[in-house]
């Protein structure tokens, strides 16, 4: 996408150029952003696993608190960005600024109140999360510091997915790439350099988050970018209503998210700290390989939210096919190599641990059976969340981690054991893509409905008001 373009052109481009050229091109500053974070994620969990097991496994403890901070931004991010898409796509700016003023200011707020919260009752937190005894003391010196960063990080989300879907990915991936690559650089130091341990490790992480909202901040007011003006904070519940529409699945997905976690790590304790460090390993790694894919659908995103607001239902279908057909294939080839080298994957994170590695390599092999199936549901959601249907994509972001993981995490470990925690998952997958099938066909049907309603009226009446015809190729 070109830098600098005007309200008018970048409506003209999302609703004109051939859409695969389209999200490749909004895709690539997502899949890196996106893969810099994975990175950064999976930098704290291998320069960690390095102290200790229990270290390794307070960083999976402090994985699902860092679940329900992203749920906040997330859900204030998504909503606001999916709203925002649509209004831009109908020429409303001026509410579409209203409504990106009023998910940052409101996320900002509720950060800090998740701070002061989870500061002030940290020795229990740590419990409730699942730590061990000998895995607490880690766990509070990690969250501690994470905590303090709480509303900016929050905040953070919200900034990167109002520009995403405004189309200026670019500008995104500045912020969340540069916050990424100073976090990689700052664990080995302030962990083994200036011997502060694990939280070394979380200090890197707020440092290099505050930078990253700190340039998110600054791209919001440039060029024709929707700049974040506290003028424009307007807390009204019709407002709340459509961000909550569509951040809500987001907002259900990291929860419950969070919870799996809670609930993956009291399961895996019962065979002791191996089995939680080698689970937590397990979801950095699938963390990482899915965010290519997810990447690639947040480019997918305001193609499909710009569309859809001009009534282009054709172009939201073609959109989708690509996504779908594009994320099968990364993922079946991902699967392919993570199930042959999965030993020398976990080795790469705790080759003195050989319980670790035998634990989670065959936990490994069994997600990459499953794996390819997140094409269609990552996708699928994505788009539901996107045109508004929240109901539908609120009940495929509580299917894999909710309604199908909690239930097999609960009651296969007690049946089958160890292997209970390690299958728990890709079952969960597999009905998440029964339901994410269900759902995703019946709304094609009514978008190509729509599409073929659109083509009949073109076709007596000319170009539409909000519909444009010609495309280049």
């Amino acid at each position: 996408m070109q830098l600098g373009m005007t309200a008018d052109e970048k409506l003209k481009m999302m609703t004109q150029e051939p859409v695969e050229r389209l999200i490749c091109s909004l895709a690539v500053p997502t899949i890196v952003s996106m893969l810099i974070t994975s990175i950064y994620n999976m930098a704290d969990t291998f320069f960690v696993s390095k102290i200790s097991t229990s270290a390794s496994g307070a960083v999976g403890v402090s994985f699902s608190l860092m679940a329900i901070i992203q749920a906040l931004g997330f859900t204030f991010g998504m909503g606001s960005g999916n709203y925002i898409s649509r209004l831009l796509g109908q020429k409303k700016r001026q509410d579409a600024a209203k409504v990106a003023a009023t998910g940052f200011f409101t996320t900002l707020g509720v950060g800090a109140v998740v701070s002061v919260l989870g500061l002030t009752f940290l020795d229990p937190l740590v419990y409730a999360l699942g730590a061990t005894d000998t895995i607490a003391p880690y766990a509070k010196s990690y969250l501690g510091y994470i905590l303090i960063g709480t509303p900016y990080m929050a905040s953070s989300f919200v900034l990167n997915n109002i520009l995403r879907f405004q189309g200026s990915a670019f500008y995104a991936m500045l912020g969340i790439g540069t916050g990424g690559i100073i976090n990689i650089v700052l664990d080995p130091i302030f962990i083994f350099g200036l011997n502060m341990g694990i939280s070394g490790a979380a200090l890197a992480t707020i440092i290099s988050q505050f930078i990253s909202f700190l340039i998110l901040l600054r791209n919001s007011s440039v060029g024709d970018n929707i700049k974040i003006r506290f003028q424009n904070f307007t807390p009204q519940w019709r407002i709340y209503r459509e961000i909550f529409r569509g951040g809500l699945p987001s907002f259900y997905r990291q929860i419950l998210a969070s919870i799996a976690m809670i609930c993956l790590n009291f399961s895996a304790g019962a065979f002791g700290d191996a089995a939680i460090a080698a689970m937590s390993i397990v979801a950095r790694v699938f963390q990482f390989a899915v965010s290519a894919v997810i990447g690639f659908g947040q480019g997918f995103q305001p193609v499909c939210g710009f569309n859809y607001g001009a009534k282009r239902y054709d172009r939201v279908l073609k959109a989708f096919w690509f996504s779908v057909k594009t994320a099968a294939i990364v993922l079946v080839t991902v699967s392919a190599v993570g199930f042959i080298f999965s030993s020398q994957i976990m080795t790469l994170f705790r080759k003195e641990d050989l319980a670790v590695i035998a634990i989670g390599s065959r936990a490994l092999k069994f997600h990459c059976l499953s794996f390819p199936l997140s094409a269609w549901i990552i996708v699928t959601n994505m788009l539901l969340q996107t045109i508004g249907k929240a109901t539908e994509a609120s009940i495929i972001a509580v299917s894999r981690q909710g309604l199908f993981f909690l239930p097999a995490i609960l009651l296969l470990p007690r049946q089958f054991g160890l292997i209970g925690v390690q299958i728990s998952q890709p079952i969960a997958d597999i009905f998440t893509f029964l339901v994410a099938l269900l759902m995703g066909t019946r709304v094609l049907k009514e978008l190509n409905l729509g599409a073929r309603h659109m083509k009949q009226h073109i076709g007596r009446f000319g170009k539409t008001k909000h519909s444009y015809v010609t495309e280049r190729v």
